[in-house]
């Protein structure tokens, strides 16, 4: 008998074992958000389990959801965008100032953040795919531009005076009971799981993280596909910014320092690679919610922010340290 008939065929091969490994690599993050939510409640019953507080939580964590599922299409390509911190505080002071009473229709001051963002977007997405500048350096040029925009719009005023129609956008509750914050969320969650899971656009979102020459040989624009996860990005900035100014009643310039840090670590945490090319959409959904929950828990504990600043950069460097390890990075 020669070595090849002793080969076992692909059809008789047994599959492989379900292990440990491969559970919490596939479900270690639900683990760790449950066992954080059992420990706060826990330690603190009667205030984070309260419902007004766990409705607070959802709020918080879906304008940083928002966020990080554009972000997720940027760095799952490959790249990165710092700018969407600054873009969520030049639309929102855009759609404070198109809000008030009787002074615009309020479709026009919903699309107009929406679009706004995803033009700011697509300008980054075509200088780092046409004019081959880093992500880094454009994203952070751009971060610095909008937030000086976001300053002269408004000459470094809030902008106050909205009407109720737009209050309600991020105001309202299903039933009194579910927040429409949490339903914006949830809706663009499954849009991009979609996108990512269901399209040939998501596949090749994969391809040109994974190996972008390789992806451009097969017959993918990935100059083009750049470009539109960067305008995706910065819509989805948008629609934070219009979320935002509504549920803090006013346009702010100083709105979504640090988002694009919470946003990023949200992607990070969610198992999303830095390196481009693998994550899951639910990832960047649990890393908002943890994120939140951790937050409100060290408040509520009466942790200096001084300190949840530290411990949210360590979750940050372990969560890529992770990730490095994992591809065998680190020796």
């Amino acid at each position: 008998m020669t070595e090849r008939t002793m080969r076992p065929t692909a059809s008789k091969r047994r599959p492989r074992a379900y292990g440990a490994d491969r559970f919490f690599q596939d479900f270690g993050l639900v683990l760790i958000f449950v066992v954080v939510v059992g420990v706060l409640v826990v330690l603190s019953p009667g205030a984070f389990a309260r419902p007004a507080n766990l409705i607070g939580i959802i709020k918080q964590a879906s304008i940083n959801g928002v966020l990080a599922m554009g972000m997720m299409f940027v760095i799952i390509s490959g790249g990165i965008d710092l700018s969407v911190g600054s873009i969520v505080a030049f639309t929102g002071v855009v759609a404070a100032s198109l809000a008030h009473p009787g002074a615009y229709p309020l479709a026009l001051t919903i699309i107009a953040p929406i679009v706004l963002g995803a033009a700011i977007g697509a300008v980054n997405g075509a200088s780092v795919a046409y004019g081959r500048i880093p992500s880094f350096i454009v994203t952070l040029a751009a971060m610095i531009v909008f937030r000086g925009a976001a300053l002269i719009a408004c000459d470094g005023s809030p902008v106050f005076g909205v009407s109720g129609a737009f209050e309600d956008i991020a105001g309202g509750f299903v039933r009194d009971v579910v927040p429409y914050l949490a339903i914006y969320f949830a809706l663009v969650a499954l849009a991009s799981a979609f996108i990512l899971k269901m399209t040939v656009y998501g596949r090749r979102v994969y391809a040109i993280g994974g190996n972008p020459v390789a992806a451009g040989v097969s017959g993918i624009n990935v100059r083009a596909l750049q470009t539109s996860v960067y305008a995706i990005s910065g819509a989805l900035a948008g629609f934070a910014g219009l979320l935002l100014a509504s549920r803090t009643v006013s346009g702010s310039p100083t709105a979504g320092e640090g988002y694009e840090l919470n946003a990023i670590a949200a992607v990070i945490i969610g198992g999303v690679s830095m390196s481009g090319g693998v994550g899951h959409w639910y990832g960047p959904v649990i890393g908002a919610l943890l994120i939140a929950v951790i937050g409100n828990g060290l408040d509520i504990l009466n942790v200096s922010s001084y300190y949840q600043l530290v411990i949210q950069g360590l979750i940050i460097y372990f969560a890529v340290l992770a990730d490095v390890r994992s591809k065998g990075g680190l020796r």
